[in-house]
């Protein structure tokens, strides 16, 4: 058998799933062993109507694609699709922010604010909007504007490259090619030039990949940036993790993905004392008790301590406990298998994008326009799931740990700024040039199956 978790509530989880028959993404992952060997080395391609092609890494077998494509040409177009997937994604939650802003300036999104009036006056300044005596809204509703410019193609850089990226690395960048003008369009040109007849150069396919890597990365910051406009850049903060922050006294509803717009609004619900009230008279001695996954659950849990119950490959496990009463999802990283392991037990999994269904979920729009209305909406569908809680099948693992977080930049430089006031940043600098520090690097992205979490 495969490794599966050193986690020992994952685990706990795992043993729950074999007792009620259900499949995990460990079980499904051992099913589809041995996983393609094509697949896995990247040879193979089904980007035309000739295809799939594939090409064998040993000495027998076909060493290019009907089109005459070679190893190398196939594994450059693979991993540069694979970049524009992901770039589409971040940019399509970068431009979901930017659009909600816009509305919030505007008044038509009236549940949403500008909470952080420095960092929006920050991050205006940087790229290139002067106050002038404006008043906030304005500000924000230009930046909002800014920030959706950044998706279309235009004449210059992407503004959350050129004014983020330091200087001397834009000038190494741009003469090859590789600073984007616009982040749809940086999609779309990886698409075309992977498509059959185009791009057949496999080191101009990755350069193409570096400039799609950058469009998701301003993608990340534009999105980050706005977040924190809209609900306060975050700071340290100590809170709980793992499953066993679920409360069996509580109604508990797990917020899953990774959209704050749609979490925040939720946590915000779940505070209000008539839904409270409403949740104990249905039993739940101790109320609401709103927890995270993955990526939306850190956005919550850095902001309002919300506690993060469990990671991305392990998300079926919150609903193993048999105390999650409803997960409610936005889009990225929402297995299709949760509803699986709902109607082995009674959680109500709750759609909330159009872009992002499961059959058989209950699907609640949401919409920005009345965001706190269908979060109302959502916390209550999540205490009538609660009356149908059978408390035998409920086995929460009595484990869970103290967990930092909040760890923003501007809390980072606030923090080094004891050491140097007027240069924060200098005595990190000092320590990486004299080799006291080797570096600093970022550790970002969902665990794997693959690997024992």
């Amino acid at each position: 058998m495969i490794a599966r978790s050193m986690d020992r509530a994952t685990e706990e989880a795992i043993q729950r799933a074999s007792v009620l028959g259900f499949q995990t993404v460990w079980d499904r992952f051992e099913a589809q062993m041995p996983q393609c060997g094509f697949g896995e080395t990247g040879l193979c391609c089904r980007n035309c109507m000739q295809g799939p092609c594939r090409i064998s890494p040993f000495e027998d077998g076909p060493k290019v694609g009907v089109c005459g494509a070679t190893a190398d040409i196939m594994v450059a177009r693979g991993l540069l699709r694979a970049v524009a997937a992901g770039t589409a994604s971040h940019g399509g939650h970068a431009k979901h922010m930017a659009h909600t802003l816009l509305m919030a300036s505007q008044g038509s999104a009236p549940d949403y604010k500008v909470t952080d009036e420095k960092k929006l006056l920050s991050v205006a300044k940087r790229v290139g909007i002067e106050p002038n005596g404006k008043d906030i809204n304005t500000i924000a509703q230009e930046l909002a504007r800014v920030a959706l410019s950044e998706f279309s193609e235009k004449d210059s850089p992407l503004s959350w490259v050129a004014t983020t990226v330091t200087e001397g690395r834009v000038k190494k960048l741009m003469p090859l090619g590789v600073v984007p003008t616009g982040i749809d369009s940086a999609v779309s040109e990886a698409m075309h030039r992977s498509t059959y007849g185009v791009d057949s150069d496999p080191v101009n396919l990755l350069l193409g990949a570096v400039k799609c890597a950058l469009a998701d990365y301003a993608s990340c910051h534009l999105a980050t940036d706005i977040a924190d406009i809209l609900f306060g850049t975050p700071s340290p903060i100590k809170t709980r993790a793992n499953l066993g922050v679920l409360n069996e006294k509580a109604v508990n509803i797990a917020l899953h993905g990774h959209n704050p717009l749609l979490s925040e609004m939720v946590v915000r619900a779940s505070e209000e004392p008539d839904l409270i009230e409403k949740a104990r008279k249905a039993g739940a001695q101790d109320g609401i008790n709103v927890v995270g996954i993955c990526c939306t659950g850190n956005e919550v849990m850095m902001r309002h301590r919300i506690p993060l119950a469990t990671s991305s490959v392990s998300q079926e496990a919150a609903l193993l406990t048999g105390a999650v009463d409803a997960m409610v999802v936005d889009y990225q990283c929402v297995m299709p298998a949760l509803q699986s392991a709902s109607e082995c037990l009674h959680t109500q999994i709750i759609t909330t994008m159009g872009i992002s269904k499961i059959p058989g979920a209950l699907h609640v729009e949401f919409e920005e326009t009345h965001a706190l209305q269908r979060a109302r909406q959502i916390v209550e569908a999540a205490i009538e799931a609660f009356k149908r809680r059978d408390m035998a099948k409920v086995n929460i693992p009595d484990v869970s740990s103290d967990a930092m977080a909040g760890f923003s930049v501007e809390a980072l430089v606030e923090a080094l700024s004891l050491l140097n006031k007027e240069d924060p940043l200098k005595p990190l600098i000092d320590n990486i040039a004299s080799g006291n520090i080797y570096g600093v690097c970022l550790f970002a992205g969902c665990n794997t199956v693959k690997v024992p979490q």
